[in-house]
């Protein structure tokens, strides 16, 4: 259960990136955090990219510097009102990441970061039929959020993070087996690694090529 820090987290962006900031030391600092579902892949200025849930645009930032053609979704106007005063370049649509008003095949790469664990399981269950569809054949489906550590020196600062900042669904979402649940849509899970004790995970996966 989150206490009032979640709701101010969320209403003052300072707040907000003090704390993902601090999270991120865990693994090295903010910029290897966003850089980590990208590593080993290659972008080009070509590609079509969905920073899915995009929030005030930390890493529809990042992903603008591969390629000019970014799109960043979001539900909330006014992260997505922040993310544009960041990234002005990139192309903004307010939408539920469930129900994306996108053609089939229109991505070739989707990136979602540190947003899963905010949904139920039902939900995050749409959001990667929705992913499946609207990326191309080949298109890679990159992720990081939380995993259950594997260090127990670090269960004491989830657990904390967990109720000061979180609600039941990151605990919900710990005890998922997502690479399976990202399988079972019908990707191919190409890599997965695990970070600050096990506490995060980072997960890419490709759209098999048509046959």
């Amino acid at each position: 259960m989150a206490t009032i820090l979640r709701n101010w987290s969320y209403r003052y962006p300072w707040l907000y990136n003090a704390i993902s900031r601090l999270a991120a030391l865990s693994v090295g600092g903010e910029a290897r955090f966003r850089q980590l579902p990208l590593q080993g892949l290659t972008i080009t200025p070509e590609m079509q990219i969905l920073d899915l849930c995009c929030g005030s645009g930390q890493t529809t930032q990042l992903l603008a510097q591969y390629s000019p053609q970014v799109t960043g979704l979001d539900a909330a106007a006014v992260a997505l009102t922040r993310a544009a005063r960041r990234v002005p370049q990139a192309t903004y649509v307010q939408a539920w990441a469930e129900s994306m008003p996108f053609p089939d095949q229109r991505f070739d790469l989707v990136h979602i970061s540190a947003a899963l664990h905010e949904m139920e399981v039902t939900q995050l269950q749409a959001i990667l039929r929705e992913v499946y569809r609207v990326l191309k054949p080949g298109g890679w489906f990159v992720l990081s959020d939380f995993h259950a550590p594997t260090n127990p020196l670090f269960w004491p600062g989830v657990a904390l993070f967990f109720w000061l900042f979180e609600t039941g669904t990151a605990w919900q979402l710990i005890q998922l087996d997502l690479t399976m649940r990202i399988g079972d849509i019908g990707f191919q899970v190409q890599g997965r690694s695990l970070h600050a004790g096990g506490s995060l995970q980072v997960i890419q996966a490709q759209k098999p090529e048509r046959r």
